[in-house]
């Protein structure tokens, strides 16, 4: 943390931890990720800046975030699924996923041209794509529900980006921040896969041609089904449901990698077909 950021950090806490109640000081940190996010810069890391904050808080602070979005006329697309490999989970020192959202003018397409300064630090990860023939429901929603309720299979890329300093995050920060979700690209035909094949189905992410990673289906919490399982039984919970036409994005087969302008980014399904975006 640069020592502007660690002075703020103070002085945040100090005007405010024993001052307010915790809502507004959930609130408060909601802004600042709001505007930190409209004006590309960073905050420091949130994990420390409420007493005691706990997971309920920080699903809270992305709460606040996505309905102020939606009250100034955002729609959302869809939920992605994060923490969902063992690697990841081991590094932020975590045992389950975790969720956030994304708006229709998050998502782009093949051979989108992205600008990268619309970013603060961005990440790439290839990922499933699943587009909902039916509404889920939760709690209760088993495998089996959850895997009939997928229409299509896309191919998919993730771009992950983090309103936190340095990247400096745990659990709380990246929830808070709606698990770093940065952008979506989504291919326009479908994978030709079926839902019992996913597990097995191998995956390749390109920088600019070159294979960085791989990895398969059955990294995704050893089946990309049961993170949409998971996420609409705790979303359900809330009295939320996954919709039908929704756009859900169950985790990435690979760790992720950064991009800078003038880079392309590639999601290889080998014979099932890949998707490309240009970051401009």
């Amino acid at each position: 943390m640069t020592q502007a950021a660690q002075a703020g950090a103070a002085d945040w806490a100090s005007n405010h931890s024993d001052q307010a109640p915790r809502g507004e000081l959930l609130k408060r940190l909601a802004d600042e990720l709001i505007k930190a996010g409209t004006e590309l810069t960073v905050v420091p890391p949130l994990r420390d800046r409420v007493l005691d904050m706990g997971l309920d808080d920080a699903y809270r602070v992305q709460e606040l975030q996505l309905q102020h979005h939606l009250a100034n006329g955002r729609v959302l697309a869809g939920r992605k699924v994060g923490l969902t490999s063992l690697a990841m989970q081991q590094q932020l020192g975590v045992d389950s996923p975790d969720f956030g959202y994304f708006f229709t003018d998050m998502v782009h397409h093949e051979d989108a041209a992205i600008p990268a300064d619309s970013f603060i630090s961005p990440k790439v990860e290839p990922e499933f794509g699943f587009v909902l023939k039916e509404t889920l429901t939760g709690p209760g929603v088993t495998r089996e529900q959850a895997a009939a309720a997928i229409g299509e299979v896309y191919a998919a890329i993730e771009i992950i980006d983090s309103r936190i300093e340095d990247w400096d995050i745990k659990l709380l920060d990246t929830v808070a921040d709606n698990a770093s979700c940065g952008a979506i690209a989504v291919g326009t035909t479908p994978l030709e896969v079926r839902i019992e094949d996913l597990a097995k189905v191998s995956c390749s992410l390109l920088i600019d041609g070159h294979r960085v990673a791989t990895g398969q289906g059955s990294a995704v919490m050893g089946d990309p089904v049961a993170p949409l399982a998971w996420l609409a039984n705790v979303l359900g919970e809330q009295g939320v449901s996954l919709e039908a036409g929704q756009l859900i994005l169950p985790g990435s087969f690979t760790s992720a990698m950064p991009v800078v302008a003038d880079s392309t980014a590639t999601a290889d399904f080998g014979e099932l077909g890949q998707l490309t975006i240009n970051f401009t």
